[in-house]
């Protein structure tokens, strides 16, 4: 979280600048560095994922060297979960923050013929983008640990495009619809590359009916005859 924080502070120092150098009576202008401030923000935010990787990667090699077993108490892929985690939930803070804040009021959503599904689109686009961000952290360390560029590139892409969409709004049929679908063609990638399968989740299904069949069975067992 702390690295999303230092990402947001330089693209937000990078934004205040190029507004303050530039003409703010050009209302063109001035949403182009909009724009353009987004991208900025979304490409310090994956070259602090980066970062931090590098960091853990780091850390894995000193616990591993001071282990027992030579091996890290912590896996690759619980660090990736963790980490893209950490990123989507203060992510979503900032998202929802000033929001919250609006919402308290003075006012009615939609009185001046605004939309008033504002505040439960910004709700779902909120969960989107904490599920993308830890499919997205899930997906990154595993492409930097096998130097899969490509896969790099499309998480960056994927990122972009996800940003971009949101200028759409308030047309939020346009932004939240392919958000969503973006988010669950990347859950099923981060799925599969965690080890995922379909033969998995049977299986995790059939292990669960068992259990419960079990506990009936255990529960019956223990319920005490009457005369």
């Amino acid at each position: 979280a702390f690295f999303w924080l230092v990402s947001l502070l330089l693209a937000s120092l990078i934004w205040f600048v190029s507004v303050h150098l530039s003409d703010r009576e050009d209302a063109k202008l001035q949403y182009g560095l909009l724009i353009f401030g987004a991208a900025v923000s979304v490409l310090l935010q994956e070259a602090f994922r980066f970062a931090y990787f590098k960091l853990l990667k780091k850390a894995d090699e000193g616990l591993a060297t001071i282990s027992e077993d030579g091996r890290s108490p912590i896996s690759l892929r619980q660090m990736a979960y963790v980490s893209g985690l950490s990123f989507g939930i203060i992510s979503g803070v900032f998202s929802v923050i000033n929001i919250l804040a609006d919402s308290i009021g003075p006012g009615i959503v939609g009185i001046h013929g605004d939309s008033p599904y504002y505040f439960i689109t910004s709700a779902f686009l909120t969960m989107a983008l904490v599920l993308l961000h830890t499919f997205w952290g899930v997906i990154f360390f595993d492409a930097c640990e096998k130097r899969r560029y490509w896969c790099l590139g499309l998480v960056v892409a994927s990122h972009l495009l996800t940003s971009g969409l949101t200028f759409l709004n308030p047309w939020y049929e346009a932004s939240l619809v392919p958000i969503f679908i973006i988010t669950l063609c990347t859950g099923l990638w981060a799925f599969v590359t965690a080890g995922g399968s379909f033969r998995n989740v049977l299986k995790c299904l059939s292990c669960k009916q068992e259990d419960d069949s079990r506990v009936m069975m255990y529960s019956a067992l223990q319920v005490p005859f009457e005369d």
